[in-house]
C-alpha cells in the first residue's frame, strides 16, 4: 500500500515509519519538522529516508494526495499545555486541518484516513472503566479539539471513504523524538538525573497507559484490515490491564531505577484529568495487534537509554526537549510564526 503518514518525524511518527517499511508498504511523510532540535540519541532513522511533502497540514490539498491507498494522520499539537498556548490555534491545526486534511483525501479517492485522537476526550471520568461509548468531556483546548475533529471525520464517511479512530491513551516509550512531558517518560528521566521520582501531583488520578510502539502498531493493524472492521469506527488504543495510577507508576520507576526515592514537587495536588479506559473493543478485533509493552519494561528500556545519552534536568524540563518550550524558544528567535507556521527550515540547536 502507498501510505501518507503526516507527523512522521515526531514522537510517534518516528517509530511507526520502520514498522510500516518492515510490512513492505511505501511510506510518504508530510512533516514541517518543528521538534528537529529534539532529535535524542543518535538519529531518527528510517524516518529520515521516506519522502517528504513538507508542507503545513494546514495547506495539503486533494492534489497532493492522489494516488494514496491510507492517510495516517499524526500531526498535530500533542498535548494540553501545546493545546493552552492559544485555543485558537489549536482549534485551527488539530480541528478544522484535520477535518481539511480528510476531506482533501477523500476528494483524492484515498479510501482510508486513520487519525489519531486522544483519550482526553473523556476528560474527568473518576473511577468507573469506560469504553469508546461514553459521553465526550473534554476538560481543556486539546480535548476539545480531538473532540471536533473526531466529529467533522466521521461525518465524512461513505462507501467510498472509511475513516477510522484512534483513541491514544497516554502514550510512552522511548522513541528518536522523545517527549519528556510524558508521565513515564518524565518521572524516570528525574529518577536517573537526581535519583528522585519527582511527583508533580499528589499521584491519586488514574491514567491509562500504552507504549509508542503498541500505538504504532494499532495504526499499521487498521491500515491493513478489511473495511468492514474499521469503517466509521472509534478505538480506545491502550490495554485495560494498564491503567495506573500515577503514584504506582512513580513506585515502579522508583524500583527499577537503582537508589531512587519518591518526592512530590511544591504544590503538587490532584489532577482534574482522572480516567480509565477499556481496551477491549480493539483487542478483540486484531487480537494480533493487542498491546503488549508493560510500563516496567518500558522504564528498564528507559533507564538504559537515558544512561547512554543522560538528558539533564534542564534538558528534558526546558526548550530542547519539553514541547511548549521548544516552540515558544523559536517564536521567540523568529523562526516559527504565532500561528506556528515555520518562517524557515528549524535548525539543529533551538535557542536556549
Amino acid at each position: 500500500m502507498r501510505i501518507l503518514i503526516t507527523g512522521h518525524l515526531g514522537y510517534i511518527g518516528t517509530v511507526a515509519v520502520p514498522l510500516f517499511l518492515e510490512r513492505g508498504h511505501e511510506v510518504t511523510g508530510c512533516d514541517t519538522d518543528l521538534f528537529r532540535g529534539s532529535t535524542f540519541g543518535h538519529g531518527i532513522g528510517a524516518a529520515a529516508e521516506v519522502p517528504d511533502l513538507g508542507l503545513d497540514i494546514r495547506d495539503l490539498r486533494p492534489e497532493h494526495l492522489a494516488g494514496f491507498d491510507a492517510v495516517v494522520h499524526l500531526a498535530g499539537l500533542s498535548n494540553h499545555p501545546l493545546g493552552n498556548r492559544d485555543p485558537a490555534v489549536t482549534d485551527a491545526i488539530n480541528h478544522r486541518a484535520a477535518v481539511q486534511v480528510a476531506r482533501a483525501a477523500k476528494l483524492a479517492g484515498v479510501p482510508r484516513f486513520a487519525f489519531s485522537s486522544s483519550c482526553a476526550n473523556y476528560g474527568a471520568a473518576g473511577e468507573a472503566l469506560i469504553d469508546e461509548s461514553a459521553p465526550f468531556a473534554p476538560l481543556l483546548p486539546y480535548g476539545q479539539s480531538k473532540v471536533d475533529a473526531e466529529r467533522g471525520i466521521l461525518a465524512l464517511a461513505d462507501r467510498d471513504f472509511s475513516p477510522v479512530i484512534l483513541r491514544n491513551a497516554t502514550a510512552f516509550g522511548l522513541s528518536p523524538r522523545i517527549r519528556f512531558d510524558l508521565v513515564v517518560n518524565n518521572l524516570t528521566a528525574w529518577a536517573v538525573s537526581t535519583g528522585e521520582v519527582l511527583l508533580k501531583s499528589d499521584g491519586t488520578p488514574w491514567r491509562p497507559l500504552v507504549h509508542v510502539e503498541d500505538i504504532s502498531r494499532a495504526f499499521l493493524a487498521v491500515c491493513e484490515a478489511p473495511r468492514e472492521q474499521i469503517h466509521a469506527e472509534a478505538f480506545n488504543i491502550g490495554a485495560t490491564w494498564a491503567n495506573q495510577r500515577v503514584m504506582d507508576i512513580a513506585r515502579i520507576v522508583a524500583e527499577v531505577v537503582p537508589e531512587t526515592e519518591i518526592r512530590f514537587a511544591p504544590g503538587a495536588g490532584p489532577d482534574r484529568l482522572n480516567y480509565r479506559v477499556s481496551g477491549d473493543k480493539f483487542v478483540q478485533r486484531f487480537p494480533h495487534a493487542a498491546p503488549r509493552r508493560a510500563v516496567r519494561e518500558s522504564v528498564e528500556e528507559l533507564l538504559e537509554a537515558y544512561g547512554n545519552f543522560p538528558p539533564a534536568p534542564e534538558e528534558f524540563e526546558g526548550p530542547r526537549y519539553q514541547r511548549l518550550a521548544h516552540l515558544n524558544a523559536l517564536i521567540a528567535a523568529g523562526q516559527v510564526a504565532p500561528d506556528l507556521r515555520p518562517r524557515q527550515r528549524v535548525p539543529q540547536q533551538v535557542p536556549a
